[in-house]
């Protein structure tokens, strides 16, 4: 399973943010790696430089062997926060799409 990050310009990002919410990535999807090819991750900063609540916005895309790509997004107040509601709700989603693929 291959995991990208891509941010936007106004979301500051460095090695250490990569290998963390990568590590986090995998370890949360890990039971589905088998059926992932590819994992990406898109940070943004909905509102630019300005302040502002519910501002961050994280998309997950998750393409699985054989099948559509799957999608899913949060936003919050926070990276941390965003990546983590992405993640449960791609969790969510996978386990919902494979459970039908497997009837």
């Amino acid at each position: 399973m291959t995991i990208e990050i891509n941010t936007d310009k106004t979301i500051e990002w460095d090695q250490r943010n990569d290998n963390h919410f990568k590590g986090l990535i995998k370890e949360e999807l890990d039971r589905f790696s088998s059926q992932i090819t590819r994992v990406e991750i898109h940070l943004s900063d909905e509102n630019g430089s300005k302040e502002g609540p519910n501002d961050i916005r994280c998309l997950i895309e998750a393409r699985v062997e054989g099948r559509q790509p799957i999608a899913t997004s949060d936003q919050t107040d926070t990276i941390e926060q965003s990546v983590s509601g992405a993640i449960v709700k791609m969790q969510a989603s996978l386990k919902s799409a494979l459970d039908r693929g497997n009837r």
